[in-house]
């Protein structure tokens, strides 16, 4: 479906009264009464919508829906905190979070497998297990659901994002939480900021007379002063660096993000370039393979899931980290807290021959994460109004900001954070979330463009990590899901190519010497090749040519 196709089907819709039949919305009031009170009710009459009409409106009796979040780490409870608590009441929906316990693959397989999906389901926008969904119509089209139960979805939603995700059968599965279009890059991309940052803990890097650390040898250097000067935190052994999670498939720090930092270009000549083979990656692995050699990699790092690194950052163990700076404000907020100067803060770090500028991930239009409905949704009509009401500035405002009165209230004709709710935010994140629930506790379907007119400003020690990233961000979104997944050949390819990777990089790392890491590095190659990277890189080239197209055309 092209963007031109796309806005004249909303204009239509808009301009057209939908009617839903007797029998659906009865058949929605039903599941409805019958998932809160157990007990069947008589029938409601039929529900004319239009697409200016919130849905979500016609029908607050009490539903709980299922939903599934794919990633372990997140802790937090529906109806815990007055914000969820308020949008239940609010709207009638009330939500259990299915979250896995150990990994996340296993986890989403096995409910693949078994074929009995919970009523939503979220999960990384790459990731695999969304093509193997839709091919096995375990999920439905959002557009359907929107034309039959609740046009205001077209509304509430951005054609644009509605546009890039739709399949080739024109229909749409997934929507996409922080998202940025071209023209929203166009209208506020002068505020982006990019959660991809080299932090170092501030004590402990001045102490050591705050060294230049782009450099492979002033890297380590670094990391070695570190070490010896700070052997112990609160007496645990220093951690000299800390990375994201090792999992099957690699490591995001030592992949895209720190591809990034070293400025290494996603495409040459309009030609995909495989960053992983350039000299500059390779040179910084094997840096990372000296520091191993020398110590500087601890155990921790290859272990660790993000529990485990969350913990460790609370306590400071960290003396340098490759790490996502608004992935650790909880933990940054309580060391803050406890001194102002035992924080982390955003340096130079790791870079090219050249020490160009890093060229960092600023929100693109496929967003962080993606949402979609299951075919065993309690109720269909509830589920797409409740998911309209989400993406709306409504909903967005609700999440964001809470309830009026409690977390905020008009404050010199502005709508912002109430004084003690805003010291809780900035103070303690773990706290904030329980005891207040706002802020995009629950991110699922946030819209930072939306809200970013209520945003309060950054303090330290969240302000100096987010001003280091401006004027490094740029917009990828024409590389973005360009990988195959699922289970077509080049699919295949690629899932097992990426396994490939996993279990090679450790082996790098852990590698006695420059010669042995080369050994593993150019087997490597050689077998990657040969179970058919080539194939692969041609549907990323057509992938992204397509992106380049379609993404034109949303400036039109």
């Amino acid at each position: 479906m092209n963007m031109k196709y796309l806005k004249r089907s909303l204009l239509m819709t808009a301009a057209l009264v939908v009617v839903v039949s007797t029998a659906a919305c009865s058949s929605g009031t039903n599941n409805t009464n019958k998932a809160a009170n157990g007990n069947k009710v008589e029938d409601k009459p039929a529900v004319t919508l239009t697409a200016d009409q919130p849905g979500w409106k016609e029908d607050i009796s009490p539903i709980k829906f299922d939903w599934y979040l794919n990633f372990s780490w997140f802790a937090n409870k529906w109806g815990v905190d007055p914000t969820s608590k308020y949008i239940t009441k609010k709207t009638g929906v009330d939500i259990n979070f299915i979250v896995p316990a150990g990994n996340e693959k296993e986890k989403l397989n096995t409910l693949i497998a078994s074929g009995n999906l919970p009523d939503f389901i979220t999960l990384d926008k790459g990731d695999d297990a969304i093509q193997k969904m839709i091919d096995g119509e375990m999920v439905l089209p959002l557009n359907k659901l929107a034309d039959e139960y609740d046009p205001y979805f077209f509304t509430a939603s951005d054609a644009a994002k509605l546009s890039w995700y739709t399949k080739p059968d024109g229909n749409v599965y997934a929507y996409p939480n922080a998202s940025s279009s071209p023209k929203d890059y166009a209208q506020y991309g002068d505020t982006y900021i990019a959660n991809q940052t080299f932090l170092v803990r501030k004590d402990m890097y001045e102490a050591i007379g705050s060294p230049e650390m782009r450099t492979p040898e002033g890297f380590l250097k670094a990391l070695q002063l570190a070490k010896e000067k700070f052997g112990t935190v609160n007496g645990q052994p220093l951690i000299p660096l800390g990375l994201h999670e090792f999992t099957d498939t690699g490591n995001y720090s030592l992949e895209v993000f720190i591809q990034n930092l070293l400025a290494i270009p996603r495409a040459i000549d309009g030609k995909i370039n495989d960053r992983s083979t350039d000299p500059e990656y390779v040179r910084w692995l094997k840096t990372l393979r000296q520091a191993n050699e020398e110590g500087l990699l601890a155990k921790d790092v290859f272990i660790d899931k993000r529990p485990q690194m969350e913990e460790k950052i609370a306590q400071g163990r960290y003396f340098a980290m490759i790490y996502q700076g608004k992935d650790m404000e909880a933990q940054l907020s309580s060391l803050y807290a406890k001194d102002p100067n035992a924080v982390y803060i955003a340096v130079d770090g790791p870079a090219n021959t050249n020490l160009d500028t890093p060229t960092l991930d600023g929100p693109g239009i496929s967003g962080w994460t993606v949402t979609l409905i299951s075919k065993n949704v309690k109720d269909k009509a509830r589920a797409i109004r409740f998911m309209s009401y989400l993406n709306s500035e409504e909903g967005n405002k609700d999440l964001f900001l809470g309830e009026k009165g409690f977390s905020y209230d008009t404050i010199d004709g502005v709508d912002q954070y109430k004084p003690d709710q805003l010291a809780l935010l900035n103070s303690d994140r773990s706290a904030f979330d329980k005891q207040n629930g706002s802020s995009f506790t629950f991110w699922m379907l946030m819209n930072t463009n939306i809200t970013d007119k209520w945003a309060p400003k950054a303090v330290e020690p969240f302000k100096s990590i987010q001003d280091w990233t401006r004027g490094k961000t740029v917009s990828g979104s024409e590389f973005e899901l360009i990988n195959p997944t699922g289970n077509s050949p080049e699919g295949i390819i690629n899932t097992k190519l990426g396994q490939q990777f996993g279990k090679t990089l450790p082996k790098l790392l852990m590698s006695s010497s420059d010669a042995e890491f080369d050994t593993i590095w150019n087997d490597y190659q050689e077998k990657r090749k040969k179970d058919g990277l080539d194939q692969v890189t041609a549907f990323q080239q057509t992938k992204y040519e397509e992106n380049l197209k379609k993404l034109q055309e949303f400036l039109k």
